[in-house]
């Protein structure tokens, strides 16, 4: 069965019952890589179809903005409950989320670059550092043994994703050794991705469903896929092989839609994790259309940013509203 920390929010193991920054839910900095996303989406939608350009960069900003608040709030908890962090840490699956910290670290570099060039170095630098550094972490509990088949969740997936998004956003750097480090990030991810696909494959279908808190996770099926057509298209360019990887995520996105955008599927922090998901599904799409052009392809883009940009609207607003009234910390 899963562990009981995964069963309520899928990172927070405190059983603190009044608000608390002990209770901040470390799968909450989703967010900061679903609004990048969608800030790197209609950034790419400006260049490509002439959107306006202050919807991009206002949203990255705000990226910026909620990346920053929710940092200086972990690192308090950090600071003040450090077992409670290091307990996270260790667990088998809210462990994972940890990788959304360094995902967000990788997209705001591409966020912040075009203001900053430095700034936007640095913090690709820092975030390729502990990506590789979270691989390798998780690489060794995998290869203690004892694992049990039950926690191979959809989580599991966010640090092999994390050294896929090193190429997806690292393609333009120019320092003389990015382009080995992309290399590298794009065959640990694709690898990861791969093998650990199979493992979360085989538990959803042999073992009972996620409980429904956790059901939005489902979505992060769809971003190996995507993220791997992106770091793909940015080492090798857009191929048949990439087309491939494209057109599956896609259809996985259309099978995964009904089995998460369900009314039962109670509201938590968990619901962020649609949001990188369905921005990496956008990105490709205008990105693919962009290569071989069409209405069809430029509809499908569209469509796609558009129900992007109307996801991470609620999912913000839902947040606020939690974090306003307590519960968010509860």
């Amino acid at each position: 069965m899963l562990n009981p920390p995964l069963a309520s929010s899928a990172a927070a193991p405190s059983s603190s019952s009044g608000a608390s920054v002990r209770n901040l839910p470390i799968n909450l900095f989703a967010s900061v890589m679903g609004l990048s996303g969608l800030a790197l989406g209609w950034r790419l939608a400006h260049d490509s179809l002439g959107a306006p350009a202050l919807i991009g960069e206002a949203i990255g900003a705000f990226a910026v903005a909620v990346f920053v608040l929710l940092a200086v709030a972990y690192l308090t908890k950090l600071a003040r409950y450090p077992q409670t962090v290091l307990g996270e840490f260790h667990h088998p699956i809210a462990g994972n989320f940890f990788g959304t910290i360094v995902i967000s670290l990788l997209l705001l570099s591409a966020v912040i670059g075009p203001y900053h060039a430095g700034a936007g170095k640095v913090l690709w630098t820092v975030g390729v550092i502990s990506t590789l550094a979270l691989s390798g972490v998780v690489v060794s509990r995998l290869l203690k043994g004892q694992i049990d088949p039950a926690n191979a969740v959809p989580a599991w997936l966010i640090p092999g994703v994390a050294t896929l998004d090193i190429a997806v956003t690292g393609g333009h750097m120019p320092m003389a050794w990015a382009g080995e480090i992309n290399l590298l990030a794009c065959a640990m991810g694709s690898v990861l991705a791969l093998l650990l696909l199979g493992m979360i494959l085989n538990r959803l279908v042999h073992r009972d469903p996620l409980p429904l808190v956790m059901t939005p996770s489902l979505m992060i099926l769809v971003a190996p896929f995507e993220v791997g057509f992106l770091a793909y298209s940015n080492v090798v360019g857009i191929d048949r092989f990439a087309a491939l990887l494209f057109y599956f995520g896609l259809f996985l996105f259309a099978v995964l839609v009904p089995k998460v955008f369900r009314k039962e599927v109670p509201f938590a922090p968990t619901w962020w994790a649609i949001s990188f998901p369905m921005a990496a599904l956008a990105i490709a799409a205008l990105k693919y259309a962009q290569a071989q052009g069409g209405a069809v392809l430029w509809g499908l883009a569209i469509a796609l940013l558009g129900a992007l940009t109307v996801a991470l609207a609620v999912l913000t607003v839902r947040t606020l509203r939690i974090a306003l009234n307590g519960q968010l910390f509860s």
